[in-house]
């Protein structure tokens, strides 16, 4: 018999007989051939087993009730009184069916603040939920027990105990403590005890929800394929260390010869790949606790260091990494800052020599000097008339924009000229300055785009002015009012021109399926060398013929088609 059924008979034959008859049917059912399983009996709001009549559903849990004891009702409760008036329901008959009157036994047995029928739950919650499980035990006895109280009266009372596996007063003979406190005493302590801690728990702060996942799975934290409690990554270092010792046996007097009392070739080589193995566990072991040290595992939190960093600053102390290995974390802290602040003193050094060369003397002069540099860069290399590569030389990119460094502030940390961005090297004034002389009646005006790529116009090809072009009024539809266009609805709107977005609002059509239509209506006319009927123009938009009809003329007035 095993210590757990070995407890609970101990306090079976504690109980009257009622009780005990009521108990052992209730551990027939629920444990067949040692196979736990879990009982049908409702919890409470109090926490523990609360039974209800099968009846009239009342609330029998601390009084006393009638159990069937035959095979065809299980766990079939009445109360007193369904049972004194002959009440009955589903297979239950009341004129055959044997019973058994089960008491609720608040009096102690093993120690002076648990009761007989604390004793038998918590034994049942350890058989249904497990050794260990103390949250689930807790709530399964009720009584507001805490799982700290119910394990440490587990460990006292039944590991403790000299007469393990029972405790110390097992006897069913010794009645002390049910002689010491009556049972309407007893009774009376419990009553208070918990509705002390039914107060307690109405003025107690709730708790705080957990932030981090409860399961130590890859894919739940910063790092992908760390488990925190496991301390173990999902690949780890060497990864394969353990095939090469996972099918070796040693056994007791293997690999000594006994002739000579030396190791035999094949324990001596047995013994070198542990020895490898061993090694690959320390390397390993090494590469962690630098990972753990260094605080590598704050993903977030070293990211957003390194944003704040210059390039420059993220290149030295990524060179600077391989020294963590011989350092701790605040030594290889002190060693990078140590490191950037010598990078900025080197770069201001370099710039004030650089200074020196031209002979600029104050600082305003030299910033001066540095906001022209930045313009002379920016401005592309003169081109001349005997220069061979000035028709193909590239235009100079801009330099990407980064973030001020440290040797801003070991240079001029009063100006903040510095930090304004440099103005553009071309007069944009230049560009809004009316022409000299008016265009000749015959001849074209020319005037070059500066926008981006629109309707087939690039922005370094000539285009005749839209001055002189009309526009295209387009003429509503009769009978519906303008659609209103958005950025909000209409997702594409940015796509359009100013008179293909009338054009959609007059004809009530959204940016996407007109961009559509206009893709196949000029597909179409590049078949036809650029001509286009009205009637396949009507087949390919596959709208009304009106709407058709106008997106039409709308292309042809812009040159996009001809019409045929």
């Amino acid at each position: 018999m095993n210590p757990g059924a070995k407890r609970k008979r101990s306090a079976l034959a504690r109980l009257p007989s009622s009780e005990s008859g009521g108990r052992e049917s209730r551990e027939t059912s629920c444990t067949d051939m040692g196979v736990i399983k879990r009982k049908n009996i409702v919890k409470g709001n109090e926490g523990g087993l609360k039974y209800i009549c099968d009846v009239c559903s009342a609330d029998i849990t601390s009084t006393v009730r009638t159990r069937c004891a035959h095979a065809a009702c299980v766990e079939y409760d009445l109360c007193v009184p369904c049972f004194s008036k002959g009440e009955s329901s589903r297979d239950h008959d009341p004129r055959t069916h044997p019973f058994s009157v089960i008491e609720q036994h608040s009096i102690p047995i093993y120690t002076r603040d648990w009761g007989a029928d604390e004793e038998l739950l918590l034994l049942e919650g350890l058989e249904v939920y497990g050794l260990g499980s103390w949250s689930d035990v807790a709530d399964h006895v009720g009584g507001f027990r805490i799982k700290e109280e119910v394990c440490d009266h587990y460990t006292k009372t039944y590991i403790e105990s000299s007469n393990f596996p029972l405790p110390e007063n097992a006897d069913p003979k010794d009645l002390s403590l049910i002689e010491e406190i009556p049972r309407e005493e007893f009774q009376a302590r419990k009553k208070r005890r918990i509705e002390q801690r039914k107060e307690e728990a109405k003025i107690a702060a709730p708790a705080a929800p957990k932030q981090k996942p409860t399961a130590s799975v890859p894919a739940c934290h910063e790092v992908q394929g760390y488990m925190p409690g496991r301390l173990e990554f999902e690949t780890e270092f060497c990864n394969e260390a353990e095939e090469a010792v996972q099918h070796m046996i040693f056994d007791p007097g293997d690999g000594v010869n006994p002739k000579t009392a030396e190791l035999e070739p094949e324990m001596e080589l047995k013994m070198l790949v542990m020895n490898i193995y061993n090694a690959r566990l320390t390397a390993r072991a090494d590469r962690k606790k630098i990972i753990f040290e260094h605080e590598l595992l704050q993903y977030r939190r070293n990211n957003n260091l390194d944003k704040k960093r210059t390039k420059e600053e993220r290149d030295l102390h990524n060179k600077a990494k391989p020294f963590a290995r011989m350092m701790n974390h605040l030594d290889f802290e002190a060693f990078t800052t140590n490191l950037e602040y010598e990078h900025n003193l080197r770069q201001a050094i370099g710039q004030l020599q650089d200074w020196r060369q031209m002979r600029i003397g104050d600082l305003k002069t030299g910033e001066k000097y540095e906001q022209d540099k930045q313009i002379r860069a920016l401005r592309p290399a003169p081109t001349g008339a005997f220069d061979r590569l000035g028709g193909v030389r590239l235009p100079k990119t801009n330099p990407p924009v980064e973030i001020p460094s440290a040797t801003t502030a070991l240079t001029a940390p009063e100006l903040p000229e510095r930090l304004k961005p440099a103005p553009h090297p071309r007069n944009p004034s230049s560009a809004a300055q009316p022409p000299s002389s008016a265009p000749h009646p015959g001849s074209t005006l020319v005037t070059p785009t500066k926008g981006p790529l629109t309707n087939g116009n690039t922005n370094i090809s000539a285009t005749p002015s839209s001055q002189l072009k009309p526009k295209y009024s387009v003429p509503a539809l009769g009978g519906t009012a303008p659609l209103r266009l958005t950025n909000e609805n209409a997702t594409d709107l940015h796509l359009l021109t100013k008179e293909e977005a009338d054009l959609c609002s007059a004809l009530r059509l959204m940016p996407k399926p007109y961009l559509v239509i206009k893709e196949g209506l000029i597909k179409e006319a590049m078949k036809s060398g650029g001509g286009l009927k009205r009637k396949s123009a009507k087949e390919v938009c596959k709208i009304e013929s009106s709407k058709s009809t106008k997106i039409f003329d709308f292309f042809v007035h812009s040159g996009w088609i001809q019409k045929v």
